[in-house]
């Protein structure tokens, strides 16, 4: 089983910055990691949900969906079994809930069926 648990939202004046967090809990009996990639995803109100970067956690290999390019990054802290994303020069376009997932198997993909295991995600506010 896998928990994941987001925070770092807020609220932003476009142009500025933040850095979304997603610590990843595992209970396992085997010891060893359930989750191999890890991605973030946004959804806004009346629109579809979007994969904005992901991260296969084993080599740190990343991709970023070309709508963000440039200003966003992933990147992760395997000692604090903790993903990040870093978002840079925020348009009011990136408002919306920002949710991490987890998926059991190795790959960049940016389809939410590749994911198994979904955190409630943080909300992401910025204004013009």
């Amino acid at each position: 089983q896998v928990q994941l648990v987001e925070s770092g939202g807020g609220s932003v004046q476009a142009g500025g910055s933040l850095r979304l967090s997603c610590v990843v809990f595992e209970y396992t009996s085997s010891g060893k990691s359930i989750s191999k990639s890890i991605a973030w995803f946004r959804q806004a109100p009346g629109k579809e949900r979007e994969g904005v970067a992901s991260i296969n956690r084993g080599d740190g290999t990343t991709f970023i969906a070309d709508s963000v390019k440039g200003r966003f990054t992933i990147s992760q802290d395997n000692g604090k079994n903790t993903l990040y994303l870093q978002m840079n020069s925020l348009e009011p376009g990136d408002t919306a809930m920002y949710v991490c997932a987890a998926a059991s198997a190795r790959g960049l993909v940016l389809n939410s069926r590749w994911y198994n295991y979904w955190g409630q995600g943080t909300q992401v506010t910025v204004s013009s």
